[in-house]
């Protein structure tokens, strides 16, 4: 069995690689991905589809800074090349994540890649 801090590692590389099947792949097919600045997005189909948008709107870099583990969690704290910071929590079980939380500015987000301000 994958320890969380494993399959958070292979997420990080298949989001560098925009890889979406790759990364839909890393979730359960129930699982939830809530970026505290959206709505939560509920199911494997429903995550995939967000990050096709997302790698359609932005380049996107996850540049690790600390991984941590506890338990079923694994905490990432990121920045990417612009300055942007942010940290996420991924709860796994089976060697897939069921939950993840996410924390980032996204109205620096917007800025940073000039895509409309909500």
């Amino acid at each position: 069995m994958q320890r969380p801090k494993d399959i958070v590692q292979l997420w990080v590389d298949a989001f560098n690689a925009g890889d979406v099947e790759a990364i839909a792949a890393l979730y359960h097919p129930d699982a939830v991905n809530h970026q505290v600045a959206n709505d939560p997005i509920r199911g494997q189909a429903a995550i995939r589809e967000m990050f096709i948008g997302e790698f359609a709107a932005a380049k996107m870099v996850c540049i690790v800074e600390n991984l941590f583990e506890d338990g079923q969690w694994a905490i990432l704290e990121w920045r990417d090349p612009l300055g942007l910071r942010g940290c996420g929590f991924f709860q796994t079980a089976g060697g897939k994540i069921i939950f993840q939380r996410g924390y980032w500015d996204k109205l620096s987000f917007l800025k940073q890649h000039g895509l409309p301000v909500e």
